[in-house]
């Protein structure tokens, strides 16, 4: 485990609108008030995309990511956290639970999807913390390094 210790700054409410496109407006939104690095909650609606629920082999490296469809509405609960790449750009990376009926997806909204009348989400800026979204040659993927 590793670790780095912050405080938390800003606190940011925000209303997601129809059609807008997670993970990626999230992150615009990030870059422009300067929020390095963060924990997100979302709440709301979503209408299509994909996400990332897991691996296709447990063992592969770099892995093969299952994409599962979202089509149509569905509630979505999800947590993340916004660090800045190797170029500075604010990432999040958010896992989410989305459900209709009785069918539920979870895994990771990287791919995008898009809010489905509305979105809500709470931002709690967290300042003094060394954290950053590396590449990992193991996995293909940007990992956090603090």
């Amino acid at each position: 485990m590793k670790v780095s210790e912050g405080k938390i700054e800003r606190v940011f409410v925000v209303r997601l609108e129809d059609g807008d496109v997670l993970p990626g407006c999230l992150e615009k939104f990030a870059a422009e008030n300067n929020i390095k690095c963060g924990q997100v909650v979302l709440v709301g609606g979503i209408g299509e995309g994909q996400v990332v629920a897991g691996p296709r082999q447990t063992d592969e490296m770099p892995p093969e990511p299952v994409y599962i469809p979202v089509d149509g509405a569905h509630e979505v609960v999800g947590v993340g956290i916004i660090a800045p790449d190797k170029d500075g750009k604010p990432v999040l990376h958010i896992h989410a639970s989305l459900g209709r009926g009785n069918d539920v997806i979870t895994g990771c909204l990287r791919p995008g999807v898009t809010t489905w009348l509305v979105g809500e989400a709470i931002i709690y800026e967290i300042t003094g913390a060394s954290a950053h979204r590396l590449p990992d040659e193991r996995s293909g993927f940007d990992l956090l390094e603090v």
